[in-house]
Formats: C-alpha cells, sequence, structure tokens
C-alpha cells in the first residue's frame, strides 16, 4: 500500500470526474481517497464549476466534494498557457477551451499527476509532454 501512496502527487478532476465523486461512483471515489490517505492534492479548476454547477439541489453533492479538493483560480497566465496550449495544437478554442484550463492547471501540479475525465483523448494530447520522463507525465485517466 504505501508504494501506491507515492504514485500520486496531485488527482486533478474534470467536470465529469468531480460529477463522478459527487454521484457516488465507487471508482472515482477510490481516487478520491486513494489520493486524500497519501496526503496528495485534489485539484479542481474553477472553470471546472462553470460546467458542473447548475444552482439545484443536486449541486449539494458537488459542494460536498469541494469541501474536501483545492479549487484552483484561473488568472491571466493560466488563461494565456490554455490559449497558447490550444494554438501548439492547432485546437479550436470554443470547443476545447475548458479542457485546455484543466490541463493547464494539471501540468502545473506536483508530480505525478492523475487526471480523471471522461474525455481522456483531448486531455491526453493537451497534457502530452514527450520531453519529461513517462513516470512524471500526466496520467489521464477516463472515468
Amino acid at each position: 500500500m504505501a508504494d501506491r501512496r507515492r504514485r500520486v502527487g496531485a488527482l486533478v478532476l474534470d467536470a465529469e470526474g468531480l460529477s463522478k465523486i459527487a454521484a457516488g461512483d465507487p471508482r472515482a471515489r477510490a481516487f478520491l481517497a486513494e489520493a486524500h490517505d497519501s496526503r496528495s492534492r485534489v485539484v479542481v479548476a474553477a472553470s471546472t464549476l462553470t460546467e458542473v454547477l447548475r444552482d439545484h439541489r443536486r449541486d449539494a453533492a458537488v459542494h460536498r466534494v469541494l469541501g474536501r479538493v483545492i479549487v484552483t483560480p484561473i488568472d491571466g497566465s493560466k488563461a494565456r498557457a490554455a490559449g497558447e496550449l490550444l494554438g501548439q495544437l492547432k485546437l479550436s478554442g470554443h470547443q476545447h477551451a475548458l479542457d485546455a484550463l484543466v490541463a493547464v492547471v494539471a501540468l502545473g501540479q506536483p508530480r505525478p499527476v492523475v487526471l480523471l475525465t471522461s474525455d481522456p483523448a483531448d486531455l491526453a494530447a493537451l497534457t502530452a509532454e514527450p520531453e519529461r520522463p513517462a513516470s512524471e507525465r500526466v496520467t489521464v485517466v477516463r472515468v
């Protein structure tokens, strides 16, 4: 168990990762429990809240999760980095802007990083760092 705990420096949740944890999905909650047990950072980009919260009573479960994670603000430097990332990959800002913001937040976390998402192809491309050793790259996991 101790070596499993060393594998995650940060757990990053996109909208689906956050939603699945809030809904009680056992696999997603296992990632959260492991991160908390290993004292890893659990992070959500502030922009992700735009995708998840709807001023509805179902938001209560999301708010309970948010009470246990770090909500990372999106400032001008993160927004610029996300735009530049989209430009480098020739991706549409309209379609991929929120994913790019999540990617920038993930790339800024202590390694190793696990990113829970329902969109692994796009987020894997956005977080690719071929110059880094494989053990230090963001691991994108479908939930």
